[in-house]
Order: structure tokens, then C-alpha cells, then sequence
């Protein structure tokens, strides 16, 4: 058995930002849109007129002040609310796999590593842009990268658990150097005329290079101490989109297919999971939560990740947004599967030799994924 250990990571950060102030004036112009054209069914009623949004109800529901999109003037066209991306031919470089591509060439200079050095790459994301050829497959051609490559799916848990692939790929000798890439198109996938859920994500594309101890070379390694992953089924969160929806001549007029949840359920219901996760995975490497310098958490919302933090550490312990457990929500938003590794991304270079620290994401299954890991 080998020791494995994350020796670079990258991200993509998109060239849009939308504030929450932009966000809620498209969605009330649809609102009014909306409940002007259905104004006799609302007076009757038959329909529900359409709550405006504000930004103090996005910032209290969520903790969250703008986030970043590839493609910001469909989003907030209040007669259309989603984004305007072109098609692109067989033969060109599709969108995920573009900016996925650029992560992880980010992730192999922070490694000191080339293309030709990795020999898996596994393309872990909640929504896949399409079902095959596989993404990883065509972000490996497009590095010139060798082995082999497969797309995973654990919703917003997908990179922890392409974690735990990698490292036990990498642990028993199967591979040498494995990129995990987690490419988050999720402009394109959130229902933006929901009010409950218009303002929670926003696009990123992470990417880690998990590889040998013994052949590592960066200053900046981190021992893969652990990893521990849990399922538990539940229809909070749902994403009913896919190719069997053409075939169950549903209610053109129902709710949009894509992401939704009972937000208040599974705040209730995830909390107590995850921390009860977390706290069971350090004991198992004889570890307690005081011993964590940082936990990079999951960034759905900041009530939640107080609560999991408050749990763990106490009353008296730090909170979320503290240096024990940094946010990047506020200028990312939720940015599912990729949410926990940009926060390890940009907030790990102050931390010594020896700190303790741990990556841990939940979302919809329930998954819960966490990686107890250790500065050389």
C-alpha cells in the first residue's frame, strides 16, 4: 500500500458576477410579467400571484451576496431566466469539459506535474452535460492525458466521493497520479423563477491532482489521512431532468423538471447527519473535533454550516466564516459538488506542518463525504 497525498489543486472562477441585486430585479420583472398575464386566474382564485424577491431575503435565507456565472443576460432576461449558451459541433471541445480542462491544467503547475503523468481522471459533478461519451473522457484527450477516465455522480457530494476513488486507486498501486475534476455548470440546471431557490448557485470548476507520496514534488502536499463516505436515501432534493421526461407526457405546464427542495427538511435532516459523520470519522483515526485546525465544509448555506460547526466544537467554539471554518458562499454561492474544495483551494497556505484539517460535503441522497487530511 502507497500513501497518497494532494499535491495541487485549481479553479476556475467564471467572468461574470451576479449580485443579488441584479438577481432579484430580473426576478420581480418576471414576477410582475407573470402575474399580469394570469392577473383574472390570481383574482379569482384559481392561481397565486408570484411573491417578489429582495436581497434581504436571499442574504438572511442564505447568507449568500453574488455569485458567478458563464453567462449572466439569460439569467436576468425576465422573459427567458436561464442562461444563452451556444451549441457547439461534435467536433468541438463542449463547454464542461472546456472550462474542466482548465482547472485541472491549473491543478498538475500547482503540482509540479505534466499531462503525461496522470493516468485517471474522474469527472465528478451534479449534473453532467450530457450522457456520454464520458466528460472525463474528453477532458483526458484534451489534457493528452493517459490511462483511463469515467464521469461520477453523487450530487452535491460528488467530489468527496471522486476523492475517495482516487486515493484508494492511488493506495493500492492501481495509479500513480489521478486528477479529480468537478465542473459545475449549475446556471443551467437551477429553476431561476423560483423564488424559494433563484438566488442559491453559481458556476466554478475545481480540480485536485491525488497522487504517490514518493513522487510528489510540490511544496505543498497534504496527507490523505482518511476518507469515509455515507448514503442515506431521501426526496428533498431533486433533479427529475433526463432523457425519460420526452416519454411521460408529463404536465407541460408543472414546475420545471431541474433542481428543487424542501429546503426546511433538509436543513432539519442534514445538520445532525453531517456532523454526526464527521465526528465519527475523526474518532475512527483517533481524533477528536478540537484537534481540526480547519474544516473546509460544504457551502450550501452559512445557517447550516454554523450549526454543523456548533455541534462539533460547542457554544464556545468558532463559527462558519471563522478561521476554523472559512465561507466562500458569500462570492460563490452554492456551487454544489465543488463548493468544500474551493474553499480547501484558497484557504490552506497559512496552516503548519502537522495541522489537521478536513474536506467534508452533503447534499442530495442524503451524501455525506469527508477526507481527514494532514500538512507535510
Amino acid at each position: 500500500m502507497y500513501s497518497a497525498v494532494i499535491s495541487g489543486t485549481g479553479l476556475y472562477q467564471p467572468p461574470h458576477i451576479i449580485s443579488n441585486a441584479e438577481l432579484v430585479d430580473a426576478f420581480n420583472a418576471y414576477a410582475d410579467l407573470q402575474n399580469a398575464e394570469h392577473a383574472d386566474a390570481i383574482t379569482s382564485g384559481a392561481r397565486v400571484a408570484i411573491t417578489y424577491s429582495s436581497v434581504e431575503f436571499i442574504e438572511k435565507a442564505s447568507g449568500i451576496k453574488q455569485r458567478y456565472v458563464i453567462e449572466k443576460t439569460g439569467v436576468l432576461d425576465p422573459t427567458r431566466m436561464y442562461p444563452r449558451f451556444t451549441e457547439r459541433a461534435d467536433n468541438e471541445l463542449s463547454l464542461m469539459a472546456e472550462i474542466g480542462v482548465d482547472a485541472c491544467r491549473k491543478a498538475l503547475a500547482a503540482a509540479g506535474k505534466q499531462a503525461g503523468d496522470v493516468d485517471a481522471i474522474f469527472c465528478a459533478s451534479a449534473n453532467m452535460q450530457r450522457a456520454y461519451p464520458a466528460m472525463a473522457v474528453e477532458i483526458q484527450a484534451a489534457l493528452g492525458a493517459g490511462g483511463y477516465g469515467f464521469d461520477m455522480n453523487v450530487a452535491c457530494s460528488s467530489a468527496t466521493f471522486a476523492l475517495e476513488q482516487a486515493v484508494n486507486a492511488v493506495r493500492s498501486g492501481a495509479s500513480k497520479c489521478v486528477l479529480v475534476v468537478n465542473p459545475e455548470i449549475t446556471s443551467a440546471h437551477l429553476e431561476w423563477r423560483d423564488r424559494d431557490c433563484h438566488f442559491i448557485f453559481g458556476d466554478v470548476c475545481t480540480a485536485i491532482v491525488i497522487e504517490r507520496a514518493d513522487l510528489a514534488s510540490s511544496a505543498d502536499q497534504w496527507e490523505i489521512v482518511s476518507t469515509k463516505l455515507a448514503t442515506q436515501f431521501s426526496n428533498n432534493i431533486r433533479n427529475n431532468f433526463g432523457f425519460m421526461n420526452r416519454a411521460e407526457d408529463s404536465d407541460p405546464l408543472a414546475r420545471d423538471k431541474t433542481f428543487r427542495q424542501e429546503g426546511r427538511k433538509v436543513f432539519k435532516e442534514v445538520v445532525p447527519i453531517a456532523a454526526a459523520h464527521i465526528e465519527a470519522h475523526l474518532a475512527s483515526v483517533a481524533a477528536v473535533p478540537a484537534d481540526v485546525r480547519r474544516y473546509w465544509l460544504h457551502q450550501a448555506n452559512l445557517g447550516m454550516n454554523q450549526l454543523v460547526i456548533k455541534k462539533l466544537i460547542g457554544e464556545t467554539g468558532a463559527t462558519a466564516g471563522s478561521d476554523v471554518a472559512p465561507l466562500i458562499l458569500d462570492t460563490f454561492a452554492n456551487t454544489a459538488s465543488a463548493g468544500s474544495i474551493i474553499a480547501f483551494h484558497e484557504h490552506r497556505a497559512d496552516l503548519k506542518q502537522g495541522d489537521l484539517g478536513v474536506i467534508c460535503s452533503f447534499g442530495a441522497g442524503y451524501s455525506v463525504g469527508s477526507v481527514v487530511v494532514r500538512k507535510r
